[in-house]
This record gives C-alpha cells, structure tokens and sequence, in this order.
C-alpha cells in the first residue's frame, strides 16, 4: 500500500471518529514530505506507520502470570488459553468479529494490513533474524472475538516473556508493540517477586521501559496475589517486587496487584480475604478505568506524537544531519585545495624546468588535463567522504544516515552546505507542525472541558 492509499483509508476511517484527527493527518502528511525532503524517509514509508490509529492495548509478562486469565475476564468469555505452561507462543492480536464464535486467522493477515500495528513486521523480523522475516506466522496470529467489550479497539495477548526460543525476534516485536501501544500492562506472578527469579524479564520489560517517552502508559502488575494469603505476607511480597523494579531504575510508576477471582485459592481467614479483596477490587477499578480510557487518550496521544515526531527532526536530526554535511563540505573543499595546489604546483614546475616546452597549445592543453583531473578528484573525494559518514551513522541511526546519504549526492553542490537556508526552511515548516500539534490538543480539550460551565459559556460568547 502506498502512502498515499494510506492516507485515504485513514481520512475515511478518522471522518466518522473525530473531526480533530482528521486535521492532524493532514499535517502528518506535511511531517512525512519534510521528513522525505531531508531524506528520513522513503516515498512509501510514513509516520502514521509508527503509530496505532486504533486504541491499542498490549499485555506483555512472564509465562502463567495471568496474562490469558486477565483478558478472558475482561473480554466476558474465554478466549484465550490459560495454564501453568506455556500453551502460546505467538503474539495474539484480538480485534471485534461480528460471528458468533472466536475466529483465528494467520499473522499474515496482519502483515498485510495496514489499519493494524503489525502492518509489514515482516520487515522489522528480518532485520533481526534474517530469513524468518517470510515465516511471520510463526509469530502472530489475528483472533476476531464477538465481545462488545472491544469494539473500536486493539488487544495484544503476548507469548511468555522467558521463552528461550525465537527470543530476538520476540524482544523486537515487544519493542515495537510497547512503541505503539496506548497501554501497556505489564504482568509478574506474585509467586516469584524476587530479583532472581524475574531478572531477564526485569531487564527486557522493566529497563527498557523507564526512559520511554510515553512511560505513564506502562502498567506493572503482580497478578495472583491470592497465593499470599497463606502467609498473611502480601506487603512483604509488593516491597519485594517492588525493590526489584527499582533495581532497574523504576523508582515510582503505575503499580496494581490483582488476582482473577474464578480461579483464586480458598482463603480460611475471613479478615486476611477481606484485606486481600479490597486491595484487588481498588486495583482492578484503577485499571478498568485506564483500559477505557484508551479511546480518549488515543487521540491525544496521536496529536502529541505529532509534535515528538517533529521535536526529534529539529532538535535531533536536523542538527546531525547539518553538522554531517558540513563535515563532508570540509573533507571536500580541502581535498580539492590540496589537489589544486598539487597539480598547479607540479605543472609550473615542468614549465619551469622546461619539461614541458612554453608552448600556448602545449600549455593549454595542460591546463584542460589538470582542470579534467581535478573535477575527478573532486567527485572521487565526494562519494567516498559521503561513504564514510554514512557508515558511521547507520549502526546509531540509520535514518540520520540515510539522510546523509540523500543530501550528499554527486551532484550537491558544496558551497551550499553552508547556506542557512534550507535549514531554517525546514526549521519554520517544523515550528509550524509543532505550533498545529499544540492547538490540536487545545481543540481536543474543547470537546471534553469546559471550564466556564454552558451557561456561562454561552455569556461568554454573547459579550
């Protein structure tokens, strides 16, 4: 699908949604064609293909934590299989069907589908695991669910975070899942809270969360609490996984502790069920209400990834991307500095010395042979200065790379590496997408606050 196919299904999609969103494609459309102008992007790649345009959520954790338990409970019927064992190693993406009964369809379905947050994951699967980017259904699988629960929206049930097998390309579609989500629950078993025992999963789902962006998405839940009661020792259990969230530098966050009530383990004591129930019960109430909060939150955060998108071009890309080129200009105005006086040089001397005789055709077709040689040093010395800032680049970031290698083509010419111009161009154009971004949410808030109340709203207006 091209971007502009792309475009057209989302302006048909967000026009019957919200108007607001239909205007901030418009402007992604602008942030894309900035973006190809510097080189960040090819023809067919858009930034609307970083983002979920549906509320999604993610569910991600440690195998027989409760992931599958959980979202049967929320979705009113079961679905997915649950059990101390893993009983699934794909990503499961669950949408609403329309048919009477749960229906499992390849991820190859979602590898071709644009409206969804897989769309091409292939891609992202061989650059990680070559050759297994063609056997994605090895990795994902779409499940329509006749639950009015998840209408309008995305849930994502994840594989056990602790499989051994296929782990890279399992921790790459984790990234890209938690980059895209609206939220993201992450869960541990409250039967193994200690540092040892969730080192790995700590290290992949903790520590590379902390210093996202969008971190208040994230949820940390320790489900089945219910096995605490034995011992009455629920704070010790939470203090215990909690120091172990903060070893990998979660020091506060979005903390719950739950269990599923069909299948909780008798509790003799009334007074610590009771604790226990109160506990669950808040905890829940919490995370229903972010759950449904999505829809909202969705389109605020898709009119503020418009300004992150754009903050990075400035403030990140924009300032690499000049000081490369510059860097580059450098290179090649010394390179044809020190050839200009070379060949210059080496050429008066053979006159000089009478090597060559003072003849004006003699002397003249020299100079053609000097300038000729010159010119090929000078695009050698381009492309190959070019070369090596692009390999220097593209292990850290490949799209600064891939600009750099747009904008110092052969036929660049160097002087104008130094002009402002197109940089302040490209500055103001930013500004401008920043400046819709923010007004964006203002007209968001206009749809749900009203600070004044109508009545005085409406005097308002009538002043």
């Amino acid at each position: 699908m091209t971007a502009k196919e792309r475009y057209k299904k989302l302006k048909e999609y967000l026009s019957a949604e919200n108007p607001v969103l239909l205007e901030v494609i418009r402007e992604y459309e602008r942030l894309d064609n900035v973006a190809r102008g510097l080189g960040l992007l090819d023809p067919e790649e858009s930034y609307t293909a970083k983002i979920s345009w549906w509320p999604l959520i993610s569910v991600l954790g440690t195998f027989s934590a409760g992931k599958s338990s959980f979202i049967n409970t929320y979705l009113g019927m079961p679905v997915q299989e649950s059990g101390n064992q893993a009983v699934d190693d794909k990503f499961t993406v669950l949408c609403y069907g329309a048919g009477d009964r749960p229906m499992t369809l390849p991820g190859l379905a979602l590898d071709a589908d644009p409206r969804f947050p897989f769309y091409n994951i292939s891609e992202e699967v061989e650059r990680v695991e070559e050759g297994e980017g063609n056997r994605v259904n090895l990795y994902l699988q779409l499940k329509t669910v006749p639950s009015d629960r998840i209408k309008g929206e995305i849930l994502i049930d994840s594989p056990g975070f602790d499989a051994d097998s296929q782990r890279n390309s399992i921790l790459r579609i984790s990234s890209h899942i938690i980059e895209m989500s609206d939220l993201v629950l992450i869960f541990f078993d409250a039967r193994h809270p200690e540092p040892g025992a969730m080192r790995d999963t700590l290290e992949h789902l903790v520590a590379g969360t902390v210093e996202h962006r969008d971190r208040d998405k994230i949820l940390y839940i320790l489900n089945q609490i219910d096995t605490t009661a034995r011992e009455d020792n629920l704070e010790d259990v939470i203090g215990s996984w909690q120091r172990a969230l903060s070893q990998k530098g979660l020091i506060s966050g979005n903390f719950y502790a739950i269990y599923n009530e069909e299948a909780m383990q008798p509790i003799d004591d009334p007074a610590v069920a009771e604790r226990l129930k109160r506990k669950r019960d808040e905890d829940w109430r919490r995370i229903m209400e972010k759950m449904e909060g999505v829809k909202i939150e969705r389109a605020y955060r898709i009119t503020k990834a418009l300004e992150d998108f754009a903050k990075e071009i400035r403030d990140r890309k924009l300032p690499g991307l000049k000081e490369a080129i510059q860097r580059w200009g450098r290179r090649v105005l010394l390179a044809d500095a020190a050839a200009f006086v070379l060949l210059g040089g080496s050429l008066a001397a053979l006159f000089v010395a009478g090597i060559l005789p003072a003849d004006p055709v003699i002397m003249g077709g020299s100079a053609l042979a000097a300038l000729f040689l010159l010119i090929l040093i000078h695009f050698r010395v381009k492309s190959s200065s070019a070369r090596s800032l692009v390999r220097k680049n593209e292990e850290n970031d490949p799209f600064l790379a891939r600009a750099i290698e747009s904008q110092t083509k052969w036929y660049r010419p160097i002087l104008s590496v130094w002009s402002g111009g197109w940089v302040r161009r490209t500055e103001e154009k930013l500004e401008g997408i920043i400046d819709y971004s923010r007004s964006a949410i203002r007209r968001l808030n206009d749809q749900f606050v009203n600070p004044y109340g109508k009545e005085n709203e409406r005097k308002k207006q009538g002043e």
